[in-house]
């Protein structure tokens, strides 16, 4: 029982290297073009991961994908209720949630 302060502070040794190494790590491709609207940086991104150099195809793929989901029409919890083809599926994976929850098996 007296090892139990030591248990816990063993987290502080992993976290110390993420603390350490964050600077270090690279920015995500998708954040530079989407977000910062950067595409020199997206490209140098995409060609560390990836290892090539022509990333062209990759930052066209990101964009389109971009533009698709622009496009698609949020749908409210109201909505999604009253449409009689997804109801019995969000009802099940409601019900399946809520007994998860009161039988314990998530925190097990």
């Amino acid at each position: 029982e007296s090892r139990w302060p030591f248990l816990f502070g063993a987290i502080i040794v992993p976290s110390l290297i993420q603390v350490v190494i964050l600077p270090f790590l690279p920015e995500s491709p998708r954040y530079l073009l989407l977000e910062k609207h950067n595409r020199s940086k997206a490209e140098k991104a995409f060609q560390r991961f990836l290892g090539k150099d022509d990333v062209s195809h990759e930052i066209e793929e990101v964009l389109a994908e971009s533009r698709v989901q622009r496009n698609t029409k949020l749908v409210s919890i109201v909505q999604l209720l009253r449409t009689r083809a997804v109801r019995w599926q969000i009802v099940t994976v409601v019900v399946t949630m809520a007994c998860y929850q009161l039988c314990g098996l998530n925190a097990v």
